[in-house]
């Protein structure tokens, strides 16, 4: 079968780990192992959650308390933190009604409950850790130095303290002290190490020793997300300092190729208030991808409330909500992106992916019918358009963004690109067109499975050059054993050849690692009925039938009544 090309992420970028939504460029790209700091962060997390919070409350307005637990569950936060406020401010002293107000609050961006919420837990002196960062954002937002001091000593002793010293950089940076003497204090974990040589690159920045901080940012590393987080917060420091060519020359520093293509519009001063917002929205970027937990959520709302403009952290922000059950909560989060922002474009289509993902496609249709790419659009802009063109089977729209990409490449268009272009056209029927691009994406990749497989199955399926394609397949397998999608298509790719025989293991183990696939049931369908194994032949038609879109399903209800003629 054809496998389909993932494409970027809301939550990652990741809107990348939508915009922690997945391009073709993600098979390159995308690293599948969780990252170091993610792993190293999972116990942070689970100690930051503080008091273990029972199914009830002790005492105060039950009715709104079950109310807006109800309300919390489906998604609606809005009723959820009305209700919560109403069973807190009966009874300010109930340490679990307290707990799921504040949690709540902060996850719907009620700061001022959620406020009112970690007073009332701090209070009782159960006050989770997590509520330092807020109270941290809130000093470093409204230059508290005296509150600022006072939330950093709540991160000593605590799970916290691997952001002390990057923190403690900021500070001593607008208090005119030794920012780098500070970050050097850092503790010996090596994810709060990670932290602190992020923030010191950012910080010999920020004091004017710019090829220093520059050639320290690229030690970073450029091919992941981390990476571009970091050279676009020193973008912004150098554009805030009028050094706009330098800036566009550190975010150039990968070629150019960069999927997401952010270039800042606006430049920032160096301050406690935007040290704090980009450490926090880079801790929750590597939490982002796994289960939406109240860790990540307290991060992106400091990141915010210490900087308003920091629409990364909405991005992220946005993601988490969607993939938690608050689907109008995120889009409302996209709306808040400005439309001078270096994020809005990444805002606009994920908009239509969150939309898609969560089936509502009419809506993503309309929504992804207002967009245009213009002749000046970005790289990333065409490529986040184009995918969504072919998330929303739209091929015909999108192979004339695939061709504009493969054009600006030029020479530098690979494997993945030409690919790209050529599930474009052949999606849009144009098989003609599609061939010659994806034996270019074949040559330009002969040791990349997709390619192969790609080329390999359609080949068969239009029935030209039967026996290279068997062998193009034979390849892919081999290099990628263990791939649902390559074992079937080489089965198909058999069972048309002659040799069912040969073909049913293969589509049989393809069913077993991906049985929801529609594609792979039915050639396991066709295969039992070839084979005279009536009953599994139905079995599997029907289970496909369950998964399959609306013009199979009418293809399969045949096969189910009548079997096949052959």
């Amino acid at each position: 079968m054809i496998r389909p090309v993932p494409s970027p992420d809301l939550a990652t970028l990741d809107l990348a780990r939508a915009p922690n939504y997945p391009s073709p460029h993600a098979v390159r790209d995308r690293k599948t192992a969780i990252p170091l700091a993610r792993r190293l962060l999972l116990p942070l997390a689970a100690g930051l959650l503080g008091l273990a919070t029972p199914a009830y409350a002790a005492a105060g307005d039950l009715a709104a308390y079950a109310r807006a637990r109800i309300a919390e569950s489906d998604g609606a936060l809005g009723l959820a933190t009305r209700d919560y406020a109403r069973a807190l401010a009966d009874d300010p002293g109930d340490v679990p009604v307290a707990l799921r107000t504040y949690r709540a609050a902060v996850r719907a961006g009620d700061m001022a409950l959620a406020d009112r919420a970690a007073a009332a837990l701090v209070a009782q002196r159960a006050a989770p850790s997590d509520t330092a960062l807020l109270a941290l954002a809130r000093a470093a937002h409204d230059g508290d130095r005296a509150a600022a001091a006072a939330a950093l000593a709540r991160f000593d002793g605590d799970r916290l303290r691997i952001l002390s010293a990057p923190l403690r950089g900021w500070v001593a940076l607008e208090n005119g002290g030794d920012p780098l003497a500070a970050v050097a204090e850092a503790p010996a974990e090596p994810v709060a190490r990670r932290f602190a040589a992020e923030t010191r690159a950012l910080l010999l920045i920020a004091t004017g020793r710019t090829p220093e901080g520059v050639a320290a940012i690229g030690a970073l590393g450029s091919g992941d997300l981390a990476g571009l987080d970091e050279r676009v917060a020193a973008a912004r420091l150098l554009t805030g300092q009028g050094r706009t060519a330098e800036a566009q020359a550190l975010l150039d520093s990968d070629g150019g190729d960069t999927a997401l293509s952010i270039v800042p519009k606006r430049g920032v001063k160096p301050s406690l208030a935007f040290g704090a917002s980009h450490l926090f929205t880079r801790v929750a970027a590597d939490l982002a991808t796994g289960e939406p937990g109240p860790l990540t959520y307290t991060l992106l709302r400091a990141a915010l409330r210490a900087d308003p403009d920091n629409d990364r952290a909405r991005l992220l922000l946005a993601g988490v909500l969607a993939r938690d059950g608050a689907v109008d909560a995120g889009l409302d989060v996209l709306a808040e992106v400005p439309a001078d922002s270096a994020y809005a474009s990444i805002a606009a289509t994920g908009r239509v992916q969150m939309l898609a993902e969560n089936d509502r496609e009419g809506d993503a249709l309309a929504a992804l019918a207002k967009l245009s790419a213009d002749t000046d659009a970005s790289t990333g802009a065409l490529q986040r358009l184009a995918d969504l063109h072919m998330q929303l089977d739209q091929p015909a729209a999108a192979a004339p963004l695939y061709a504009r990409l493969i054009a600006r490449a030029g020479a530098r268009a690979d494997w993945a690109d030409w690919l790209q272009y050529g599930a474009a056209l052949d999606g849009a029927g144009r098989w003609r067109e599609a061939r010659p691009a994806l034996e270019r994406a074949a040559a330009k990749g002969p040791s990349e499975p997709l390619a192969l497989n790609y080329l390999g199955y359609a080949l068969i399926l239009h029935r030209e050059r039967m026996a290279a394609a068997q062998a193009m397949l034979e390849e892919a397998a081999r290099l990628k054993p263990d791939d649902a999608a390559i074992a079937d298509s080489l089965g198909w790719a058999l069972y048309l050849r002659g040799h069912p025989e040969r073909a049913l293991p293969l589509v049989e183990r393809a069913a077993l690692a991906d049985p929801l696939n529609a594609e792979i049931g039915e050639h396991l369908g066709d295969l039992y009925w070839h084979a005279g194994r009536r009953y599994e032949a139905r079995y599997a038609w029907n289970a496909a039938h369950e998964t399959a879109a609306a013009a199979v399903r009418a293809r399969l209800g045949e096969k189910i009544a009548r079997g096949l003629s052959k």
